[in-house]
């Protein structure tokens, strides 16, 4: 399920990003998403490729990854992320929340780090 009003476009970060065409209230889920599950060693290949910064760590372990359908890959980092994730583990699923308002034409972003306002240095140097 992604809510009709995301769209991808280019965003202030670089590449793309996911933008709301409608104002959003605080926790509105806009996208629950499949994932592709990896194992421990599938990981290590993908973690070698592209690929590697698109993938989410998967399972109470976090030793397995998931690779996010929809447009959940497309979601760019802030340190005071707009929404927040959760991960399903048993239904192999994330789903998108707000965490607070977010007007026409913002930019919806995540923390990469789980926690919409964690700050701990993430692998890139984040804008």
């Amino acid at each position: 399920m992604i809510l009709p009003c995301l769209t991808i476009a280019p965003s202030i970060k670089g590449g793309r990003g996911v933008f709301t065409t409608i104002h959003l209230k605080a926790g509105t889920v806009i996208e629950i998403s499949p994932v592709l599950v990896l194992n421990k060693n599938e990981r290590a290949m993908v973690e070698q490729t592209l690929l590697y910064n698109y993938i989410f760590e998967w399972g109470k372990t976090g030793k397995k990854a998931a690779i996010g359908l929809g447009y959940l890959s497309m979601y760019n980092h802030d340190y005071n992320a707009n929404a927040d994730y959760t991960m399903d583990f048993e239904h192999a699923t994330m789903t998108i929340k707000t965490v607070r308002k977010i007007a026409k034409g913002e930019e919806i972003f995540i923390n990469y780090n789980a926690n919409p306002t964690d700050n701990t240095p993430i692998w890139f140097d984040a804008k």
